[in-house]
């Protein structure tokens, strides 16, 4: 805990908006006792500005350092003086000086100042200095699944220093690649198919002394945590590994999803998957095929009856022409679309095999989309060049069994705007790529919170944590989900998220070794910490964990595994007696905090108060790129940041309208189905515990939506001001908080 603070203004950053002596005599006046150094520097973030605040440590005049300047997103690292001494960053230019409307009273700004940095203050003395969890690390990382990602994965951390387990529930390494005659171009010039190289890469793995390479086995069991985990294989084996690189892949869709289109109805209709082996088992003996894209939004009403879309309204037409149907199975279908841009790529692929048998062959791309990817581009032009393959959107209206053998479609809406026949030997669909996670647990952890991945039905089964900022991850730290059970991808994609997740792997292994989180808070050396006297073992904390932190013993007591945490304090959140906390994170700082804001008795003289907090990973920056870009909000908001409104506990909001704020703004990251937040579920527990403040808002007699919670994306920086302003208007029209002056 900081005992003797040192206070640095940095003149650069915030001598236009503020005046920085009357600021520095206003600490010296409330804090002088607990600040044995106050100063100003024309350029704190510069060598002599460094130099004075080391001087000060050296000597042990200070053992905390409050820096007031810009944001704590500017020049983090030039202001980290060793974990032994807490740095807290009061941001006076973003969020007080450059936001700060034209045509208000100076003195807000001013006061608007002195209650950021009185809270600075206080976070600051409230700040213990953390003590890392320390744990033997084991340097293996196992690789579930031995295809084309997990051959790479294995090289790439064997490459990175690591030891390597592979493990391939099959007798034979190669995976879905072993079982392909070409892959699509995977170096320059780009513009043929060529074969894939499996057995070279195989050849690499096998001779890798740093892999140890298991076959024929699968996972039972993975306990433990990152950098400590115990795999247990169904051979009997059992390893001890520090992170996990999931490359299990995909298994082909379920093919009633294409039964409207013909598919093991009409005889020669197959699925690209099958397509391929026929064409590696050397019995491809077609000279006219047809292959159909994006067939999930094709489909028209006249093979099917829809199990949603509505029946047309008097005048409104039917048919083909009225609204797109729906799916009766909407689980056999929605695998489809998200294999789009890889079923594109691979109709081109296996075009260019039906020329290739034959000079006068015919092949026939019908497209609705012709989704192409980066240099593959390339591909796609040599097939519009060879007068064999023919490209064409439009969709499949029907397919049915035509003379001498042949598969007939009807194809309509083409680019050319007419409608036509066309025969073939053969008649391709697209094969939806599911992956292996979707129905079974493949790692079966031994987590309170289950076996499986949590909540795969938001990717449809893919495994991902955040699929924006966080690539790899996936909801269980230490294990990195690669290729194909992340996201469909080609080949070439797959070998780039080898490379990525063993990187993550590696790092995973030596974070945990020195007590550090990996993710989103790389670095932090804090964990939470339990008063086990107090806790009524009431689970709120185990099941509200987004990423299986906690298990609990038989009694409902949690059992914290450090090196699972991502330091979210969602935890800390749910606890209704308060009991967990981190070092440098806790009830009592940010309560503490936000009492320390100064809130005027008469709101129509000296205006209102409303409490912004703000989530650190996506509102908190918006807020700056706001102002940064000549934004403005109301000079009677006060923000204090969290690491995620999943750590937002509703002692916060008591304390704040018991002082007499007036309203409790929470911004935070996107939530549901298109879900941005970092920490998974932050943003959308938040949301559920607001409704149990509104009812304790209710019993006081005060109006619940005095506290609200708006979504913002960190990109949305414009539109952030006006919900601030859009929030002060409400409170405005409300009137005071009752608890006011009390």
């Amino acid at each position: 805990m900081a005992e003797k603070i040192g206070v640095y203004f940095d003149e650069s950053a915030i001598g236009p908006y503020l005046n920085v002596e009357d600021l520095a005599e206003n600490v010296r006046n409330r804090w002088g006792g607990n600040c044995p150094v106050i100063e100003t520097s024309p350029i704190l973030a510069g060598e002599e500005g460094r130099a004075m605040i080391e001087s000060a440590i050296e000597a042990g005049t200070i053992d905390g350092v409050l820096v007031c300047g810009s944001s704590p997103r500017v020049d983090w690292q030039f202001f980290d003086f060793g974990p032994a001494i807490p740095v807290e960053r009061v941001n006076l230019r973003e969020q007080c000086g450059m936001c700060f409307p034209e045509g208000e009273d100076e003195e807000l700004k001013t006061l608007m100042a002195i209650d950021y940095i009185n809270m600075g203050m206080i976070k600051l003395q409230k700040t213990l200095v953390p003590e890392p969890e320390q744990i033997e690390t084991v340097r293996t990382v196992l690789v579930v699944g031995g295809g084309w990602t997990g051959l790479h994965a294995a090289l790439h951390a064997a490459g990175g220093g690591a030891d390597v387990v592979l493990l391939e529930k099959s007798d034979q390494l190669g995976g879905k690649a072993r079982t392909m005659y070409k892959t699509v171009p995977l170096a320059p010039p780009y513009t043929q198919a060529h074969p894939t190289g499996i057995e070279d890469l195989i050849a690499r793995v096998q001779a890798e002394p740093r892999i140890e390479v298991v076959t024929g086995a699968e996972m039972q069991a993975l306990e433990g945590a990152p950098g400590a985990y115990t795999a247990k294989f169904t051979n009997g084996t059992e390893k001890a590994v520090g992170a996990v690189i999931l490359a299990t892949g995909w298994v082909p869709q379920d093919g009633k999803a294409l039964a409207p289109l013909g598919y093991g109805s009409v005889p020669g209709v197959v699925t690209t998957a099958e397509f391929e082996a026929m064409m590696k088992d050397g019995q491809l003996k077609a000279k006219r095929v047809a292959f159909v894209l994006n067939t999930a939004k094709a489909l028209p009403r006249d093979l099917y009856q829809p199990a949603c879309a509505p029946e047309p309204a008097e005048g409104e037409p039917a048919g083909e022409e009225a609204e797109e149907p729906a799916f009766k199975d909407m689980e056999s279908a929605r695998h489809l679309p998200y294999a789009s841009a890889v079923n594109s790529v691979v109709a081109l692929k296996q075009a260019g095999y039906v020329r290739e048998l034959d000079a006068n062959a015919q092949a026939y791309i019908i497209y609705e989309d012709m989704m192409v990817q980066g240099i593959h581009e390339r591909f796609y032009k040599a097939a519009q060049d060879d007068p064999g393959v023919m490209l064409t959107k439009g969709y499949v209206a029907r397919v049915e069994p035509g003379e001498g053998g042949s598969v007939l479609l009807t194809v309509k809406n083409t680019l050319l705007g007419q409608d036509f026949e066309l025969a073939a030997d053969l008649v391709v669909l697209p094969t939806g790529m599911v992956p292996t996670t979707a129905k079974d647990p493949v790692m079966n952890f031994v987590y309170r919170q289950g076996p499986a991945f949590p909540d795969l039905d938001l990717f449809d089964g893919f495994c991902d944590s955040n699929y924006i900022c966080f690539p790899y991850e996936t909801r269980r730290t230490g294990v990195y989900a690669a290729g194909a059970v992340r996201q469909p991808m080609l080949m070439d994609n797959a070998e780039e998220d080898a490379a990525g997740a063993a990187l993550k792997a590696i790092q995973c292994i030596e974070s945990a070794n020195r007590g550090v989180a990996v993710h989103p808070r790389s670095g932090d050396l804090t964990y939470p910490k339990f008063n086990f006297v107090r806790c009524t073992q009431c689970k709120r904390c185990t099941e509200e964990c987004p990423f299986g932190a906690l298990d609990d013993d038989e009694k409902g007591t949690p059992k914290p595994n450090p090196t699972r945490c991502r330091r979210c304090g969602t935890c800390m959140g749910a606890c209704p007696e308060r009991v967990i906390s981190f070092d440098n994170y806790s009830v009592d700082q940010i309560g503490s905090a936000i009492k320390a804001i100064k809130v005027p008795d008469n709101m129509e003289t000296d205006g209102p108060r409303i409490l912004i907090l703000a989530c650190e990973n996506d509102a908190y920056p918006a807020l700056d790129m706001a102002a940064m870009r000549g934004k403005s909000w109301s000079p009677y908001a006060r923000i204090l940041p969290v690491r995620c409104l999943g750590s937002v506990n509703a002692i916060w909001v008591a304390d704040a309208m018991s002082k007499g704020v007036d309203g409790v703004m929470m911004l935070g990251c996107k939530y549901g189905d298109d879900y941005q937040c970092h920490f998974v579920k932050g943003s959308e527990i938040c949301n559920r515990r607001k409704e149990n403040i509104a009812e304790t808002l209710n019993r006081l007699g005060v109006e619940p939506d005095r506290v609200e919670q708006y979504q913002v994306a960190i990109d949305e920086y414009d539109k952030v001001p006006g919900m601030i302003e859009e929030f002060m208007a409400m409170i405005l029209e409300k009137g005071p908080n009752p608890f006011k002056g009390y």
